[in-house]
């Protein structure tokens, strides 16, 4: 029964006591010191080019660093050249508001003398309806005659 009962216990897994771990860092201490000591004797002709060359590097960071925010001011997004396509289409549509609002003013005095005015009344019956006073002759210009395109060039001949 006894038998048993310790191989039963034996197949439960032992919770390890701190000092289980610390005896097992300091067992194992020694290897990673001799570790650490070749990593370093590996790293360190690497370690001291990069110190000696850190004036390049920082150098080369700078410039590239300044290269690419040329880069986005000029063609990003929010560029440059985007900032003068925007500010073209900006004047563009200045000038077209100015055009409209000068041809809406056109019309609007237009409107206001057909009101009021009886020789602006008189005139624009007379251009649209055909009108014409005792003694006027009104010309009517002829309609242009379409010839027909010919399909290709040798149906010219």
């Amino acid at each position: 029964m006894k038998v048993m009962f310790r191989q039963r216990m034996s197949k439960i897994p032992r919770i390890p006591r701190p000092e289980d771990g610390f005896r097992a860092v300091v067992e194992r201490a020694p290897q990673a010191e001799a570790l650490a000591a070749t990593w370093i004797v590996r790293a360190r002709p690497f370690a001291l080019r990069l110190y000696n060359l850190r004036h390049r590097i920082a150098t080369v960071a700078v410039t590239v660093l300044a290269a690419m925010l040329f880069v986005h001011v000029m063609f990003g997004d929010n560029g440059m050249v985007m900032y003068r396509q925007k500010r073209a289409e900006y004047e563009a549509l200045r000038k077209q508001i100015t055009q409209e609002q000068q041809e809406n003013d056109r019309f609007t005095q237009q409107i206001q003398s057909l009101k009021s005015d009886q020789q602006a009344i008189e005139k624009e019956a007379r251009e649209q309806m055909g009108y014409a006073r005792p003694g006027e002759y009104v010309y009517v210009a002829p309609t242009p005659v379409k010839t027909a395109v010919p399909a290709n060039h040798f149906a010219k001949k």
